[in-house]
């Protein structure tokens, strides 16, 4: 078996073909079929189903695919980790964020340094899971995840959601709001392809509250949406409690999310974790209340 013919192998699944495999790994198309085919000889197991125009995976070939996946972004981590050591930068750790992990990151990042050199990259949520699956990220913070194909999700804090009111609505004097009381209310919420663990997650609960939201104008920013929450006709979003502390509370009551926490986890490759990615989880639970 050579690493070649995995990655040959995960590109084919992801194309859905080996033309389009061959197209992306810029090589020849006969060349893509006989490594495949090769790996398939060597393991004992058909990988794909050929007798239709699209290649779809066998059962074999789905249940392999991740431990590929896993193998691949080993081999990625290998020759990052050997790259920073050969140009003196050992210890680093690549990081995908999110917005609203507010002062948590910041404390995390104190904690680690001296020890550790943290690079942070901001993608959205689709790309930041695939880069800790190729390797170019060591793990990447996500919410309101329970399970990503071929990663471990480890969970490290629950916060609740909080909900931007008009501070004139009567709403606004309670402690913590239930959802069903903001049935009436038109939700302002940012198109499902955002965030989609965040939009299904607040779907799902206003569903088992008995109501389907209204929907109201779109959530552009926090600055701009908050800004007309507290000037315009009533309505309503929610925010991670982590941006919530840091929006300053002017014609908006910030109140929390009756019965929903979102639960923040860090998105690893499978298998046990280095010394850098050690001290992160080390960092991060330090944070948990």
């Amino acid at each position: 078996m050579e690493i070649r013919q995995l990655r040959y192998f995960v590109a084919v699944a992801d194309e859905g073909g080996f033309a389009r495999a061959a197209e992306r790994l810029q090589i020849v198309q006969p060349a893509v079929s006989q490594q495949v085919a090769r790996l398939e000889r060597e393991l004992g197991v058909r990988l794909f189903d050929r007798s239709s125009r699209r290649i779809r995976l066998t059962g074999a070939g789905d249940r392999l695919l991740p431990e590929a996946r896993a193998l691949l972004a080993a081999e990625e981590r290998i020759h990052r980790i050997a790259a920073d050591i050969a140009t003196g930068r050992d210890g680093v750790l690549h990081l995908g964020t999110s917005q609203g992990l507010g002062d948590r990151l910041g404390q995390v990042l104190q904690e680690l340094a001296p020890r550790l050199q943290v690079r942070l990259r901001a993608l959205p949520h689709d790309e930041r899971l695939t880069a800790v699956r190729t390797g170019e990220l060591d793990a990447a913070f996500v919410r309101a995840v329970d399970e990503a194909h071929g990663l471990e999700l480890l969970p490290v804090w629950r916060d609740p959601l909080v909900v931007v009111l008009p501070a004139v609505h009567s709403l606004a004097g309670k402690p913590a709001v239930d959802l069903a009381d903001l049935a009436d209310l038109p939700l302002r919420l940012a198109p499902r392809a955002h965030n989609p663990p965040l939009h299904d997650l607040l779907m799902t609960a206003c569903r088992e509250a008995g109501f389907e939201p209204r929907p109201g104008p779109a959530f552009t920013n926090i600055q701009d949406t908050i800004a007309e929450i507290g000037t315009g006709p009533a309505s309503w979003t929610i925010l991670y409690q982590a941006a919530a502390d840091m929006v300053p509370v002017r014609r908006v009551a910030l109140r929390p999310l009756a019965g929903v926490r979102v639960t923040t986890s860090l998105a690893v490759s499978p298998g046990p974790p280095g010394p850098a990615l050690r001290l992160l989880l080390d960092a991060v639970r330090n944070q948990t209340p």
